[in-house]
């Protein structure tokens, strides 16, 4: 008896040495970021979709996975067959030059996409970087384990960016907002903006409170000849326990002069990339999320065919997918999404185009797909 009451003691301490070791984690690792608090929670207070302390998708949203679900998805972790899950082998990127970046005249419009959703792209002059994931290994909040990234040749770091004027983010999931890219930026842009609540993460990593801009959904900010307005999505927001929908998350219209550009951050279909596009639309150009899908959470994440049907309502000319082509985030095989929408572009005669990883890109043309992942 005495022996068996030791082991139980043992075990209880155990529990509670872990459960001590995820608390004080969950309080001091500095890539979970600030709370939402003092003035910024009451800016974010007087939102219309902020209610009862946290923030709320227009249309009704099922976030919880059922037993059945959660069952299904851990035995295709644990038995289904994973060798299409990545690149057979690293991934041939194109090297990026930023002098030939800087060298497009501002009457044209340039891209490059560095894979998942982080783009560089330069409009009226200004070089916009949006949702960076550039220095972290791995979208995970832990530098050892979670979705790592695939493997390229060559991987962008933020020294080998031009001149940035402009950061902007969509939310604060960790394949979008990434510790250590801020931590890079962080004093090689003078703005950066964001959705509302967002900014508490970029203050506890030391950004000054002057360069941080927050914005709610339908809010317009001027950069210069170049008008950013944050537009609503189906998704939602959480970098820690217990912080789950207390930012905002969104996706951003950038106009210039002469050509509009959508960008979807990420979201499940909703109505309201209809007002979107009757609202701002159309647009020469969207840069739509086609990745991490499942039926298990089909309203926070996007179908391919869903993908093309919200090009469509945003009133899209040119479709470039994001939100593949780094990690392995769902169940799927890495390629599929892009196979299943450029059937999909076909039938619905949507030019799309899928350029390279690291490519530069000038809008001054036609593009065309180009599917150099299917020898990946």
């Amino acid at each position: 008896m005495k022996i068996f009451k030791r082991i139980m003691l043992g075990i209880i301490l155990i529990i509670l040495l872990i459960v001590g070791a995820v608390f004080i984690f969950f309080k001091t690792a500095p890539q979970i970021g600030g709370k939402l608090q003092g003035e910024r929670l009451e800016k974010a207070q007087q939102a219309k979709n902020f209610k009862d302390g946290t923030f709320h998708n227009t249309v009704g949203t099922k976030m919880d996975m059922s037993f059945k679900d959660v069952r299904k998805t851990l035995a295709h972790y644990l038995f289904a067959d994973k060798s299409d899950k990545s690149p057979k082998q690293p991934i041939e990127t194109r090297p990026f030059n930023a002098a030939s970046f800087e060298s497009i005249p501002d009457s044209i419009m340039g891209i490059s996409w560095f894979g998942h959703s982080s783009i560089l792209l330069k409009i009226e002059g200004k070089t916009i970087l949006i949702d960076p994931i550039l220095e972290g290994k791995r979208a995970s909040m832990f530098s050892f384990m979670g979705p790592e990234r695939f493997p390229y040749n060559e991987y962008v770091t933020v020294d080998d960016l031009p001149k940035i004027d402009a950061v902007i983010i969509s939310h604060d999931h960790y394949d979008h907002l990434d510790y250590p890219t801020i931590k890079s930026l962080k004093e090689k842009v003078g703005r950066f903006y964001m959705p509302l609540g967002v900014g508490a993460h970029f203050e506890h990593w030391g950004l000054e409170s002057k360069s941080i801009i927050e914005l709610e959904w339908w809010d317009e900010i001027q950069l210069e000849n170049v008008t950013l307005a944050l537009t609503p999505t189906r998704h939602f927001s959480g970098r820690g326990f217990g912080d789950r929908f207390k930012t905002l998350w969104g996706s951003w219209v950038i106009m210039g002069r002469d050509k509009r550009i959508y960008f979807s951050g990420d979201s499940g279909y909703f109505p309201g990339f209809k007002q979107i596009g009757e609202k701002y639309g159309p647009f020469d150009l969207t840069f739509m999320e086609c990745g991490a899908y499942n039926e298990s959470w089909s309203e926070i994440h996007m179908f391919p065919e869903e993908t093309a049907q919200a090009h469509l309502d945003v009133k899209g000319k040119l479709l470039m997918p994001i939100h593949w082509g780094k990690f392995d985030l769902a169940l799927h095989p890495w390629k599929e999404s892009v196979n299943r929408l450029a059937k999909k572009a076909k039938e619905e005669n949507i030019e799309l185009f899928t350029p390279e990883i690291g490519q530069l890109i000038t809008l001054s043309e036609s593009q065309s797909v180009e599917k150099w992942w299917e020898t990946r």
